[in-house]
């Protein structure tokens, strides 16, 4: 019955075109609905692929300096910013493009425009031509999300930086200031510093990465500690105003007392990177059943499916994790289950990776949130200093740490902190996925001498067996 199917899927990032992509192979007839000219969304186009180009350049970059220590030495590298935002642009069309080309073998009727819904089975499109009415029998909103602010410090100044206009280099200033110590500041924060940038960041908490767990955002943060010129904790921008070529910033710190310390500074360049929002706005959703709740999101159940049965909604719009592959995976499943499928969005694992130097990944539980949800658990730890690979690398700040459940051994949870720690983290995940427990990634040979060996190992250290580590299994 697939092929009877009229879809819309409004929103094509990775959610929305996976979701498309499938329905389109299952028969269905599908129109896929974007503001840009190919899928892509805001990862293909504006987040993921552009700032891990970026991030790339980054680590050559930083291995030229490093390389100092293994008898190489390179002069000062040259940098053509205009050649390098080039670059990373073809990076951008290449990948759009290719989507966008896969669209039309699927025979997907891509539209360019904005959709709002009149009613719970009809959509208004904008187009540049004009308005029309597309009538569906499913859809699947993907519309992802938008950058957060702080309104009161929405200077208008172009010195002022988000997370898609520091994507486009406008400048390599002498001091840039980011406002936020999560993933993507510290990303940017990273490439910036690379660049030559003096980077200084401002969190309001009292660490990096909040949420993120202390054992491996620790390896991060005194790598960073050395590269950026300050970490400023427990503090929080208060004012911030144009002047001569800056921005003059004043910071409060948590010092002081009540009211704290107030410090002010000029900076080149302020990039505000405080997260992102739910991006329903426009959708005229009050035109159907769909509910959302007090954070934003939109209300669904396990087969993504919203209060209006034949509306499903996928990604950043339905909660967090605000993650890519989360979405097309989402979206798969609303597909599924609109085939009549068996189907539902219900995984043991999710990975997160923060592509900073080191890398930090992590599925699963983490320490932190076995503390809150009061479960038992055994930690395994592998020092990365104990890896013969690392160390080849001059790379041992890192560490493979590993979540057990004390009765049944089963693996809970497992973070990576260490370059290539994103690749690393699939294993991971599918043991999660697959109910494995420790004996299982103990035995699992793992090739030598390589990174991906600090699973294993850590694996036996649980049992006091680790070859390179002695610790001795606790009775």
């Amino acid at each position: 019955m697939s092929e009877k199917i009229n879809i819309a899927v409004i929103g094509a990032g990775p959610g929305g075109y996976a979701a498309a992509f499938l329905a389109a192979d299952l028969g269905m007839n599908v129109t896929l609905i974007d503001k840009d000219k190919n899928p892509g969304g805001v990862c293909l186009y504006r987040g993921c692929i552009p700032s891990k180009a970026l991030l790339h350049v980054a680590k050559l970059l930083d291995e030229t300096e490093e390389a100092k220590n293994w008898g190489i030495e390179f002069g000062k590298p040259k940098i053509d910013l205009d050649k390098l935002r080039d670059w990373k642009n073809k990076v951008v069309e290449k990948l759009t493009g290719g989507v966008g080309s896969v669209a039309k073998f699927r025979k997907v009727n891509f539209v360019q425009g904005t959709a709002t819904f009149k009613n719970s089975t009809t959509l208004v499109v904008e187009k540049s031509g004009g308005k029309e009415e597309l009538k569906f029998d499913k859809i699947v909103i993907a519309t992802g999300s938008r950058i957060a602010t702080i309104p009161s410090l929405n200077i208008g100044s172009k010195r002022l930086l988000n997370s898609t206009s520091a994507l486009d280099l406008p400048a390599i200033p002498k001091s840039l200031l980011v406002i936020g110590g999560g993933y993507i500041g510290l990303e940017l924060g990273s490439v910036y510093q690379a660049l030559g940038s003096k980077v200084s960041v401002v969190e309001m908490l009292d660490g990096l990465l909040p949420g993120a767990d202390r054992d491996l955002v620790s390896h991060l943060s005194k790598r960073l500690k050395e590269k950026f010129e300050s970490i400023m904790l427990n503090s929080k921008v208060v004012e911030m105003k144009e002047v001569k070529d800056g921005i003059q910033v004043k910071i409060q710190s948590a010092e002081g007392g009540n009211e704290g310390k107030t410090t002010e500074q000029t900076y080149d360049y302020v990039l505000m990177s405080i997260g992102r929002r739910p991006d329903t706005s426009g959708l005229g959703l009050e035109n159907t059943k769909v509910k959302v709740n007090g954070r934003g999101w939109i209300n669904v159940n396990n087969q993504m499916q919203t209060d209006d049965s034949d509306i499903y909604a996928i990604g950043d719009i339905v909660g967090e994790p605000m993650l890519a592959h989360k979405a097309s995976h989402e979206g798969r499943v609303a597909v599924e289950v609109i085939a009549g499928h068996k189907s539902a969005f219900e995984p043991m694992a999710i990975p997160a990776v923060v592509f900073t130097d080191p890398e930090i990944a992590w599925a699963g539980l983490t320490e932190n949130q076995a503390k809150e949800k009061k479960i038992d658990y055994e930690v395994a730890k592998f020092p990365w200093a104990a890896s013969g690979r690392a160390v080849t690398l001059d790379r041992n700040d890192g560490v493979t740490k590993i979540l057990v459940d004390p009765s049944s051994q089963r693996i809970l949870g497992i973070g990576i902190c260490g370059p290539g720690a994103g690749e690393l983290i699939a294993e991971g995940v599918l043991a999660i996925e697959m109910g494995a427990n420790l004996i299982d990634l103990k035995l699992t040979i793992h090739p030598h001498p390589t990174l991906s060996e600090t699973l294993m190992e850590a694996a036996e250290v649980f049992f006091g067996q680790s070859t390179h580590v002695y610790r001795p299994k606790k009775n």
